[in-house]
């Protein structure tokens, strides 16, 4: 029936459907997974990478896991994980893309208990009752906003004048209101 397949797929998301006699799903109650929903979230970031790096991979580009140093307004000397100065390269454009890492406070050091980083968010297996996020960019609204929406109280701490100082005004507007 549509509504046991319905249940399927969004156990596949982490949101269990049950009733109060467990049987069949008429009106049912849903409840969240979070570690389910982490767990899928992880998978699928994986995942995209993976076919991110193929597809830059087919299409000609050096790939190069690990770090770089630019060695002239048109060359990079670029070593991988292992250490090892791998080759340099000249270009006419270069993008540096350094990647995201979370940013760690000297007075607030993350334990993976009670403060996290962005990172270790991943790691909840319940949803808390109350989530302070510092941090008003992309992501701390991202996790403000998808936390709201799992039933946590939010609070967004901003030391800008408003959220996403970077992003579109309207779109601050949207979430501050």
């Amino acid at each position: 029936t549509p509504n046991v397949r319905a249940a399927y797929e969004a156990a596949e998301l982490g949101v269990h459907l049950a009733t109060d006699d467990g049987r069949e799903i008429k009106k049912p109650r849903a409840s969240i997974n979070l570690g389910e929903v982490n767990a899928r979230l992880l998978r699928l970031a994986q995942e995209t990478s993976a076919d991110m790096l193929e597809t830059l991979k087919n299409a000609g580009v050096t790939v190069i896991s690990g770090e770089g140093r630019l060695d002239g307004p048109h060359r990079v000397v670029a070593r991988g994980q292992d250490g090892i100065d791998v080759d340099a390269f000249d270009a006419d454009s270069i993008v540096i893309a350094v990647g995201a890492r979370p940013r760690v406070l000297d007075t607030a050091k993350p334990d993976g208990k009670r403060i996290f980083t962005w990172t270790q968010l991943y790691s909840l297996e319940e949803v808390p009752e109350h989530l302070i996020v510092i941090g008003s960019g992309v992501t701390g609204a991202e996790f403000a906003s998808a936390y709201t929406n799992l039933g946590a109280k939010v609070t967004l701490v901003s030391s800008r004048d408003r959220v996403l100082p970077g992003e579109d005004s309207d779109a601050a507007a949207v979430l501050e209101g």
